[in-house]
Order: structure tokens, then sequence, then C-alpha cells
């Protein structure tokens, strides 16, 4: 694919069908985040979030699919929709183009042909976005991944370079630790603990970086406990 920055939202809650779908898109340059049922879904989807496109499961748990599409577009959130579902029947495909759905994708399907849906979603005109992800004084050139906190250049690993994005697409919402894991440890058998040791290192970088006066703090990562984290500005600063 042509689009190496994409966000994209997966929206399935079966275990091993999301982890191969993420890979995937992963391995054709494309930022994945997931969701698990539809009021996690409506949750990484607030008015302004960065997501480029989403693909989504009509059989979830909890509020399905069609319900997700709905309320997305009753309050007018134009991001591309592909549906990914088994209901393969005409009047289950006219209903979801009916609700919005930009495409209609029956399972099985062979992984070729929802790439090049995708890729045609994503090139479709005023879809384009922001080149940099930022909160307060610390930003993110989505393109070259580069980080840089009061207009100084922040020293990341791609480990942590690749974590800050995930909270930096997702700015005061909470990231869970198996997002985070997925993302940042996709091919590997590191423990869901590893995410904790990253984080760490990222918030310590954050926290030590020289603040100029009569300025706020860099933005700070909370430990939502139980839930996973959020990246927040520091005290008195704006977004």
């Amino acid at each position: 694919m042509n689009t190496p920055t994409a966000h994209i939202l997966l929206v399935e809650d079966t275990p091993d069908l999301a982890l191969w779908l993420g890979a995937a898109l992963r391995q054709a340059g494309m930022n994945v985040s997931f969701a698990r049922d539809g009021h996690e879904a409506l949750a990484q989807l607030p008015t302004g979030h960065g997501f480029d496109a989403v693909l989504l499961d009509l059989q979830l748990p909890g509020l399905d699919g069609l319900s997700v599409l709905q309320k997305l577009r009753e309050r007018g959130d134009p991001v591309p929709v592909l549906v990914l579902t088994a209901r393969a029947s005409v009047p289950d495909r006219v209903l979801g183009l009916n609700l919005g759905a930009d495409d209609y994708l029956p399972k099985p399907f062979d992984l070729s042909e929802l790439e090049a849906r995708l890729q045609a979603l994503l090139r479709r005109p005023g879809r384009t976005k922001n080149a940099h992800l930022r909160l307060g004084p610390l930003e993110m050139d989505r393109q070259s991944g580069q980080v840089s906190l009061f207009e100084q250049t922040l020293a990341l690993t791609p480990r942590e370079s690749a974590a800050l994005r995930v909270l930096l697409e997702a700015p005061q919402r909470t990231v869970s630790k198996e997002d985070l894991h997925r993302t940042v440890f996709p091919d590997e058998t590191a423990e869901l603990e590893a995410v904790e040791v990253l984080i760490h290192r990222l918030r310590k970088k954050l926290e030590s970086a020289p603040v100029p006066p009569g300025l706020a703090g860099a933005p700070v990562i909370h430990t939502i406990r139980g839930l996973g984290y959020m990246l927040m500005p520091a005290a008195g600063q704006d977004r």
C-alpha cells in the first residue's frame, strides 16, 4: 500500500483474526489500533479522533457493528468504514451501505482484496489529515516519526516512538496495555510486562526534558490502573 502513515481502527472480536489482520496491515505500512466490541470502538472514535479508516465487523458483543456505524454517521463522522462480516445476504449489505458504510467485504475474504479496497478508500479526495500529531509542546511528524518537545528533538528508540504514536493518536483517552503490546511487539514473544518497562522509559524522557521559562511542563503519561495508559497535557496546559 502507498499509505505508510494511515491509522486504522480494527473492530473485531475474534482474537486470532484480529491478530492476523493487524499483522498483515502493519506489514503493508499501516498503524493499527484494536477494539474488541462496539462500545470500545465508539470510545476510540470521539469527535476529532485521528483514524483514517475503520475496519468494522458487524457481529460484535454488546453493541453490534451496524449500531456503531449508525452512531458515527448520526454525529457527522465521515471516517471511511469498510464492513467485514459473515452476513453475506443482499439485505444486510444494503442496510450497511444505507447506514453509511463505504464498502462491504463478506468473510471469508482474500487479504489482497481487503488491501485493495482499503487503499481505494484511503485515496478518496478529502481524506488527507494533519501531517503532525500534537499535544501541547509535544509533536510527532507522521511521515518521518521524528519527535520534538518544546521545539527540540526528542531522541527515542523505535519502540518508544511506536508507543508514543499510539498515545498521541488517542490523546486524553485510555490506551490499553494489550493494544500497546500488539502495536509495539507484534511479532515477538515479549511478555505484557515489557510494555510497563517501555512506558517507564518513555515517561522518564518526557519528564526530564528541560522546560523553557514561562511554559508548563511536558505532557504526562498517566497509568490508569487496570485499564492502561493516558497521555495528558501538563497541568495548566491546553491541548
